[in-house]
């Protein structure tokens, strides 16, 4: 075979080449367009790729987090739930509105059956709370033992459920007679007590009214404190500047 110089080939005559040359620069050629188009084309793509797959593994931890708690919130959801069903049982038990002065005046009648020496019961003014309202009592009362506790036993026999949560109440027992047993003794029951009862419909709508408008304005608040936040950042980063 014929040595070729490169030097005496003419690029304008390339077609005369021998074909060896053609074969070679052909190859040459095919090389250059493979390494333009990848250098060109699916160099970028591959950085684009590589981004989706750093993305692709961050959706991928964050649903797996999210599912995680969205595993953990069904069981609360369900306590939750049960644990309204039970505040709206307990409520229900509760002496409404129009039956609170009669059960009150109830529990002063059974206090002075079991033999009680009611000496204070003054119902105080009512407070209402989101779910239910309280009314503090004033009381002073003296018996014994065996009275105090057929007072309670009296109370709880009541047909509605009469609550009675005793604040700075105190129970003290009185200078005791002569031979006297201490089941004899008498006793004195001073203090505040807190009844309860349930909220009726204007009062609940109410209530829910003024929770409303408590979750606005904390909302408000938040969102005040949020921009000022912002604010100082935004000047903060000026200052530096």
């Amino acid at each position: 075979m014929a040595k070729i110089n490169i030097n005496e080939l003419d690029f304008k005559r390339a077609g005369s080449w021998p074909t060896p040359v053609k074969m070679v620069s052909y190859a040459i050629v095919a090389v250059g367009i493979l390494a333009a188009g990848y250098w060109f084309l699916l160099s970028p793509q591959q950085d684009t790729l590589a981004a989706a797959e750093k993305k692709e593994e961050t959706l991928k931890e964050d649903f797996e987090k999210k599912a995680l708690r969205a595993a953990k919130l069904e069981p609360l959801t369900d306590q939750l739930i049960k644990m309204e069903d039970i505040l709206a049982e307990q409520l229900r038990q509760l002496p409404n509105r129009t039956q609170m002065p009669a059960l009150i005046l109830d529990v002063t009648r059974i206090g002075i059956s079991s033999g009680l020496n009611i000496q204070l019961f003054e119902p105080q003014t009512e407070q209402v709370k989101e779910f239910y309202a309280e009314r503090p009592i004033k009381v002073k009362m003296v018996g014994t033992y065996h009275e105090f506790g057929e007072f309670v036993s009296g109370v709880a026999s009541l047909p509605r459920v009469m609550i009675m949560a005793s604040q700075d109440l105190s129970l003290k027992p009185n200078e005791p007679e002569t031979g006297q047993s201490i089941l004899d003794m008498e006793l004195t029951l001073e203090g505040t007590v807190k009844t309860y009862r349930s909220l009726d419909e204007a009062e609940q709508s109410e209530q829910e009214k003024i929770a409303e408008e408590a979750r606005k304005k904390a909302a408000a608040d938040r969102a005040k404190e949020e921009a000022a936040r912002r604010r100082a950042a935004r000047n903060q980063e000026k200052k530096d500047e």
